[in-house]
């Protein structure tokens, strides 16, 4: 039974996990990498919101500034795709943190240029 003990620890000890070696140049590749999408996804955010606000002074119709920033934040990930060569190491949540980031300042700059618009008196949805 000894024996036995014996082999099985000498066996767990030759299959003991060992820490793989930090690539710190990949990981700083990476990192770098994210940042510039990150970048690029907070500008096309605001080209998206100038946009929407700009198709909402037409007054056309109150949804369609909505439909030009959800359209702008899906074609933005493929904008995104086309101009960073290191996109195709991306993970879902990073792709998810792009659209997320891209849709969110698209609808803060939306939001902030119809209130200043409206304070104005240039928009014409405003309520005086």
């Amino acid at each position: 039974m000894a024996k036995k003990a014996k082999r099985k620890l000498e066996e767990e000890a030759e299959n003991a996990f060992e820490f793989p070696e930090f690539d710190e140049k990949g990981y700083l590749a990476h990192e770098f990498e994210q940042f510039y999408a990150t970048v690029t996804g907070f500008v096309l955010g605001v080209v998206i919101g100038v946009a929407a606000f700009g198709v909402g002074l037409t007054g056309v119709s109150v949804y369609l500034p909505l439909g030009v920033g959800l359209a702008g934040t899906a074609a933005g990930a493929l904008v995104i795709r086309q101009l960073r060569a290191g996109s195709a190491d991306y993970t879902k949540g990073d792709w998810a943190a792009l659209v997320a980031l891209m849709f969110f300042t698209f609808l803060g700059f939306w939001f902030l240029l119809a209130n200043v618009a409206c304070a104005g008196g240039l928009g014409p949805g405003c309520v005086t």
